[in-house]
């Protein structure tokens, strides 16, 4: 075996952990996808445990405004982000191969 091919494989071995997956499965990517999809499920809840609340009388109107717009804005950036992953999809769908 020639020298260089086993300083190849040695700095392969080498090299692999880092472009491997990460411990415990999830990538930087995934646990920051994961904590977005958590925070938006939780202003949805929120909101509608303060709408519930106003419609006994229990919030008055200032809180209701505040929650309805934490999530319009939750919303409209669930769909933003929705939007820039489908054109994604279609930009690379449309790559030459």
């Amino acid at each position: 075996m020639d020298v260089s091919t086993v300083l190849a494989a040695q700095k392969y071995t080498a090299s692999k952990p880092a472009t491997g997956p990460a411990e415990g499965g999830s990538t930087p990517t995934q646990t920051a996808f994961a904590g977005f999809a958590q925070e938006f499920a939780s202003t949805l809840r929120e909101s509608e445990s303060v709408a519930m609340a106003s419609m006994t009388g229990d919030a008055d109107a200032h809180t209701l405004v505040q929650a309805l717009a934490q999530t319009e804005l939750a919303v409209e950036t669930a769909v933003t982000v929705r939007d820039k992953v489908v054109e994604a999809y279609k930009s690379i769908l449309n790559m030459p191969v």
